[in-house]
């Protein structure tokens, strides 16, 4: 290079700076891109979008491809360095050189090129895919060995470069990112998405009603007493059995039959051949599955049975609905349980409330592993019916038995946590 002049030894030094800066800032930007937005861009016809996605399909070549030019004009760079200090300072000039290009390549190729392109992948990104992409295809031979052997090493490691696996999340991760889209999605469309994950968790017993508090028509009754039924039930559908529950005959839609009822024309007939025959559903039923399940039944109402086959509760479409939007209709907030709050502070509950409705409502962090009421959390931590009120402490919270009746806990007094500051 003796007969180089100085001059295109500074402009090859800096085009080749600038080339360092390109090959890391490319990285940064393409790592750095959201993969959810690129993927809608690219779904939309956005060219570079398209590109970037087809070149992250295959990290370990896009990789291989920036290191291979980046380490190349890095290697260049320091040579015409060091040809350019020797001419000006002789030998010394090599460790001179050596020093002024370290930091003139971490300022200006390396730190500066990666923050821009980290808080602007976009634009970083986008625009190198069109260049990155034509020098896979001319370096393909290159950078394919080069990766091979890299993946040899990688082998006994058993690193996966797939991006598909890579990138697969599970239900925690998907709820993460539905919270950390909070800035861009409505506070009630992400509860309700969070909702949605939260439906795989649950089965049929965390919403059921249950059967003690069913309300149907008892077709042994007064048809007089059935008509004032019929006539101010809050309910659009109801079972239809004989004494109790488990001679269950069908289920009834008020709509069937309030054409006649408004008219005084309905007979015990009409009624009878308004009822459509009952739909039963197993216990531990995913909700997930349940809702579909209603939707290629076309029903709307089942009842829930055990092993054994007898009725442990009812559950409706609307039941399931409400775990994801909440309660909107009146019928709901009629059958929902109360948590009454007191001026005290403390908390009036109905003992057959749902552990998972007064952890979700109430974030108490109750266990739900054994049983689903609050009824039956305190009948397990006790041992026995009291016979009277009874105190015990669950987690933080104190929790006083107020009422009980028929063996089942009516009222419970619940002294929770203290907001810690």
């Amino acid at each position: 290079m003796e007969e180089v002049a100085l001059g295109s030894l500074y402009i090859s030094l800096l085009v080749l700076i600038l080339l360092s800066g390109f090959f890391s800032s490319s990285e940064t930007g393409l790592m750095a891109i959201n993969k959810y937005r690129l993927r809608h861009l690219a779904n939309k016809g956005h060219g570079g979008a398209k590109l970037a996605q087809k070149l992250l399909k295959k990290p370990d070549r896009l990789i291989g491809l920036i290191l291979l030019g980046n380490n190349l004009v890095n290697i260049l760079a320091a040579s015409i360095a060091t040809v350019i200090g020797i001419r000006l300072f002789g030998t010394s000039g090599v460790w001179i050189a050596s020093l002024a290009l370290t930091i003139v390549i971490l300022i200006f190729a390396e730190v500066a090129p990666k923050t821009v392109a980290a808080v602007h992948p976009e634009r970083i990104a986008f625009p190198a895919s069109y260049v990155l992409f034509v020098l896979l295809k001319v370096l393909s031979p290159i950078v394919w060995m080069v990766n091979g052997l890299a993946n040899l090493v990688l082998k006994p490691f058993k690193v996966r470069t797939r991006i598909d696996l890579i990138e697969h999340l599970n239900q925690e991760e998907l709820r993460t990112l539905v919270k950390e889209g909070g800035e861009r999605i409505p506070d009630e469309h992400q509860r309700m998405l969070v909702n949605i994950l939260d439906l795989e968790q649950a089965t049929v017993e965390d919403v059921m009603i249950p059967r003690q508090d069913i309300v149907g028509i008892d077709l042994d009754d007064d048809w007089d007493d059935i008509l004032n039924q019929l006539t101010q039930t809050l309910y659009t559908r109801m079972p239809v059995y004989r004494e109790t529950v488990d001679q269950v005959e069908g289920l009834l839609h008020i709509r069937a039959v309030i054409a006649k009822l408004a008219h005084g024309g309905l007979s015990f007939k009409d009624l009878k051949r308004a009822v459509r025959r009952p739909y039963f559903i197993p216990e531990g039923t995913a909700l997930t599955q349940q809702l579909l399940e209603f939707q290629r039944r076309e029903r709307r109402m089942g009842l829930v049975v055990d092993e054994y086959g007898d009725i442990q509760g009812l559950v409706t479409l609307d039941d399931i609905l409400e775990e994801i939007v909440g309660e909107y209709t009146a019928e709901s907030r009629a059958k929902s349980r109360d948590i009454q709050l007191l001026d005290d502070g403390n908390y009036l509950v109905d003992g057959v409330a749902t552990l998972r409705t007064l952890n979700r409502n109430m974030d108490w962090g109750l266990p739900e592993d054994e049983v689903s009421t609050l009824n039956g959390l305190l009948l397990e931590e006790l041992g026995e019916i009291p016979s009277g009120k009874a105190s015990l402490k669950i987690g933080p919270h104190i929790m006083t038995i107020l009422e009980i009746k028929d063996n089942v806990i009516c009222k419970v007094l619940v002294k929770p946590q203290p907001t810690s500051e």
